[in-house]
C-alpha cells in the first residue's frame, strides 16, 4: 500500500509495523478535531485559526454558534493498535473553501470516518460523495450533540442514501472509548471487505 507524497511516515511497513492511514471527514464544526484529539496517543497536530467576522459571514454556524476556531489544513494524530499496526488519523477541513486539501489528504488512505451531525445532516453529503466517487471505503459516525434529535441508524442511512453495507454508529467524539469503538468498527469493516474481495478473486 503506497502513501504517495503525503505519507508522513515514509515506508508503510517500516520495521515490520503496518502503518494505516485513515481520514476523518465531515462538515464544519461536526467534531473532527475533537475526535482526533480524544483518541490520539500523541499530542495531535492541529492547524486551527480563529474564526473572523468575515469567515462567520461565509460559514454556517447553526448549532455551533460558540465555535471560535476552525481547521484550515488538517488534524493529525496516531494510535497504536498493537505491535504490528499503527493508525495515522488525518482530520480534513470542513469548509468548502478548503476542500482542495481533501484530494491530497486522501492519497494512500485505507478508509475513512464520515462524521455527521443530525442538526445539519446535509453537511456530510460532500464527504460521502467524495469517498464514493473515489472508491474509498468509509463508515458514518453520528456525533450525538446535546439537545440534538437522536435518530436510529437506519433513519440516518435513508437520509444519506447509503448502501446497506455501510456501517453507521452513534458516538460521542469527546469520549475516548466511544471514539475507539468508531475506529474499531471502521477497521472491522475494512478487514471484512478485504477478506470478501480475496475470496471472490479465487
Amino acid at each position: 500500500m503506497a502513501y504517495g507524497n503525503s505519507d508522513p511516515v515514509g515506508d508503510p511497513e517500516l520495521n515490520g509495523v503496518q502503518a494505516v492511514k485513515l481520514l476523518i471527514a465531515g462538515g464544519f464544526g461536526v467534531g473532527k478535531t475533537t475526535l482526533v484529539s480524544s483518541v490520539s496517543e500523541i499530542k495531535p497536530l492541529r492547524t486551527e485559526e480563529r474564526l473572523t467576522e468575515l469567515g462567520a459571514a461565509v460559514d454556517n454556524l447553526t448549532g455551533v454558534e460558540n465555535k471560535t476556531t476552525t481547521t484550515v489544513a488538517l488534524d493529525f494524530g496516531r494510535i497504536t493498535i498493537n505491535s504490528k499496526v499503527v493508525l495515522y488519523l488525518f482530520g480534513t477541513p470542513g469548509q468548502d473553501r478548503f476542500w482542495f486539501m481533501w484530494k491530497e489528504l486522501s492519497v494512500g488512505a485505507l478508509g475513512a470516518v464520515v462524521l455527521a451531525d443530525t442538526r445539519r445532516m446535509e453537511d456530510c453529503f460532500p464527504a460521502v460523495d467524495f469517498f464514493e466517487s473515489r472508491g474509498i471505503d468509509f463508515i458514518v459516525a453520528v456525533n450525538c450533540f446535546a439537545g440534538a434529535d437522536i435518530y436510529e441508524p437506519e433513519e440516518v442511512r435513508a437520509a444519506l442514501d447509503l448502501n446497506p453495507e455501510v456501517p453507521i454508529q452513534l458516538c460521542d467524539v469527546r469520549d475516548r472509548e466511544s471514539t475507539k469503538r468508531v475506529l474499531q468498527t471502521l477497521l472491522e469493516y475494512l478487514m471484512n471487505k478485504a477478506v470478501t474481495a480475496a475470496y471472490t478473486a479465487r
